[in-house]
């Protein structure tokens, strides 16, 4: 189920109580998306993130789906909490803007992750904007004021964001169950966690390593509303979407600034 925790995370208030270690792994946050391979169980019928490759101290951001007729602004809400050697714990928070117009065209951002008690929006880092029926990316760097614009010869997908072609009820260390359905606001959310055992042999601890991923993905946004990630070694994360508003996104949300040099580095054939 989802949490009292989540639900008020996802109301936009940033619970502290709940830490998870984050830093992106994409540059920009946007990971794409593919089908759900055949056989893995996944019951969304969309790409899950790779459940485990080796120890953990990242977790993607949101993926924005770039699909038509479904248009939304919403922040990204991100707190983690980072298991240092020492045997302390570092506490940090990101807040991102998402948003995707009517035609599918999306824009993503990844903004500096700040101690709790920063106030002011976190400095951005750089952004994202794809256009599906053009397929042209453009990726905004703030430091150097450059828009790298990539025209890419196919919509994007990733396997190696896909389920591993395993079923998980052939795979004893990795246990998976469906947590249902649950209401979140307008929409509704179906939850999947899965346990992924690291054998003592390879865990770096001496012992086994019980790593839980828990995916809560709306059908009606296309897009995952909240994804946890918790592993003992490294601490815990929470990546979860908040103050949806379902209208059509301000135009200028996906325009290159003015200020900004447009490169073409889209790859010659």
């Amino acid at each position: 189920m989802l949490s009292a925790g989540g639900r008020e995370m996802m109301a936009g208030r940033v619970l502290l109580p709940v830490f998870f270690l984050v830093v992106l792994g994409s540059a920009f946050g946007q990971e794409p998306s593919g089908s759900a391979v055949p056989g893995t169980g996944n019951p969304f019928g969309q790409s899950l993130p790779p459940m485990y490759r080796g120890v953990e101290t990242r977790i993607p951001g949101i993926y924005v789906t770039p699909v038509p007729n479904a248009p939304f602004t919403a922040d990204v809400q991100i707190v983690s909490q980072e298991q240092l050697p020492d045997g302390s714990t570092r506490i940090r928070k990101m807040v991102n803007h998402i948003a995707r117009q009517s035609s599918g065209r999306i824009y993503n951002e990844r903004r500096l992750l700040v101690p709790p008690t920063y106030q002011a929006e976190p400095r951005l880092l750089s952004a994202h904007i794809y256009d599906p029926n053009t397929r042209l990316s453009t990726y905004l760097n703030p430091m150097t004021h450059i828009a790298q614009d990539i025209v890419l010869k196919r919509p994007p997908v990733a396997p190696q964001n896909s389920v591993p072609p395993k079923s998980p009820q052939k795979d004893s260390l990795l246990k998976e169950e469906e947590l249902g359905e649950q209401p979140l606001g307008s929409v509704t959310l179906r939850g999947i966690r899965l346990s992924r055992t690291v054998p003592a042999a390879v865990s770096g601890t001496g012992k086994d390593v019980v790593i839980v991923d828990e995916y809560w993905y709306s059908a009606d946004l296309s897009i995952y509303m909240i994804i946890k990630h918790k592993d003992p070694r490294t601490g815990e994360q929470i990546v979860a979407v908040s103050d949806v508003a379902r209208h059509e996104p301000n135009a200028m949300q996906f325009d290159v600034p003015a200020n900004y040099k447009r490169v073409d580095e889209t790859p010659v054939d």
